[in-house]
This record gives structure tokens, sequence and C-alpha cells, in this order.
């Protein structure tokens, strides 16, 4: 079985314009990310999907430097972008990674892929709106290939096109899916670990400094201990406002 992780990353973010390539502990926010998507276990190829609009172009440089794989496609058919991918790579299943949660919680990653391989799911996540109890913007998402060609043929409607896993959540019926709650020690969705705006980044910067060692991974748990020892940082993004769509 082969497994391609996807991490759809762009530069135009409406509310935090060029997050993807922030600085964070030294490194662009998106090198983090792909670092720990490569530690993920049961991942054989990590792929940046990127656009072909002239804003993406520092995307592609960072991955060229980088020697990441990527692929620019349509800038607003982030599912077509998928399917290209996953259709060139040959991927069996496909690991969906967004750019702006570099949190992502590559254990828990790697224990959901185990599920959705032994329990045979075409949809399998640990995703915090839709149930996990996983801090947000540390989930993930796994779909067969011929999942995702079903998406790709039939979600016609513009959110089906931009969101990927939209028409399965449209479509529940169609789909074997499978959900993995966290582990009790990470059942926290009130924490907000993702980056949509300013603070956002502010709380992920105070993790990182304090954190992260260049050359190796620091746990979602250590994270998670490190805010609950330091109400004021876990206060930096409370005003934040979730956008589901």
């Amino acid at each position: 079985m082969k497994i391609a992780a996807i991490i759809q990353a762009r530069m135009g973010s409406t509310r935090l314009p060029g997050k993807v390539l922030l600085p964070l502990a030294g490194e662009p926010m998106l090198s983090h990310i792909v670092q720990r998507t490569q530690a993920i276990k049961g991942v054989n190829k990590t792929v940046v999907a990127t656009t072909t609009s002239f804003d993406d172009e520092a995307i592609v440089q960072l991955c060229k430097e980088r020697q990441y794989d990527y692929f620019c496609g349509n800038e607003q058919d982030v599912l077509d972008r998928y399917y290209q991918i996953a259709k060139f790579t040959k991927a069996d299943h496909i690991l969906r990674v967004t750019a702006d949660c570099p949190l992502l919680c590559f254990e828990e990653a790697s224990r959901l892929i185990k599920h959705h391989l032994n329990s045979q799911a075409d949809y399998s996540h640990n995703i915090t709106v839709w149930g996990s109890q996983m801090p947000l913007g540390t989930g993930t998402e796994i779909f067969t290939f011929a999942t995702l060609e079903e998406s790709w043929r039939d979600g016609q409607e513009p959110h089906h096109r931009e969101h990927v896993d939209e028409y399965i959540g449209d479509h529940p019926e169609l789909f074997h899916i499978e959900k993995i709650i966290a582990p009790p020690d990470l059942r926290r969705p009130e924490l907000r670990f993702t980056v949509d705006e300013r603070p956002d980044f502010e709380l992920i910067q105070e993790i990182y400094h304090n954190l992260y060692q260049p050359g190796s991974l620091f746990s979602l748990n250590a994270a998670v201990q490190f805010v609950d020892a330091r109400p004021e940082i876990k206060r930096i993004n409370n005003n934040i406002v979730q956008k589901i769509i």
C-alpha cells in the first residue's frame, strides 16, 4: 500500500497573507510542517500541493531549495490538486495535511493510518471539528484513492472543490467512515493550535521558541503541557472565532 501525504499550501490567506512561509524558530513554518509530516509512520511520499499563482512562486522556490516534492495546480480547485498528485504518484491512500498546522500530531497521525488500514475504511479522521477532541489544528484525515476519485468526479459544488473532504461530509451514506478519538491526555478541543490570524501565530511562536530544537521534533503532548503551565500564553488567541468553511 502506497500512502502519499499531500500538504496544501498557498500564500493567499485573507486573514494572514503569506503565513505558510512566516519565520518560525529559524525556519519557514511550512518546513516545520513538512518535517512533522515526514515523521508519520506509514507515509511513503510527501508532496507540497501549491498553485500556479505568481504569489505562490515563493513556495515553489522553497521546495526547490529544500528538495521537497511539489505540484502546482488550480488555485481554487484544491480537490483537483489532490487528485492529480494522487494519480501521478499512484497512491493507494492519501493523507491530507494543511500548511497552517505547525503542531500536526505525527504520533496520532501514525495511529490514524494504522486504524484506517486495519478497518478498511474509505475515509478516516481525527479532526477536531468532527468530534475527535484533538486540539484544533493537530489532527488529519486519510482516504482511499477510490474515495478521492469519486469525490473529484461527483463533487461539483464550489465547497467540494475548495475543501477536499466536503463531498464525503455531505454524503456519509456513500462511504465507510472511521473516526478515532484523541487519547485522554490530548482531549483538548478548546486549545487552538491552527494559524489563521496573527494571534494564532504568536501563540505558536511562543511554543516553538521554548520547545523546538533543530534536528528533532517535540511532541504535541509537550506543547499541551507547556501552555497548560502558562495561562497567559493560552489567552493569546482566545478571542479568535474558528471559521468552519
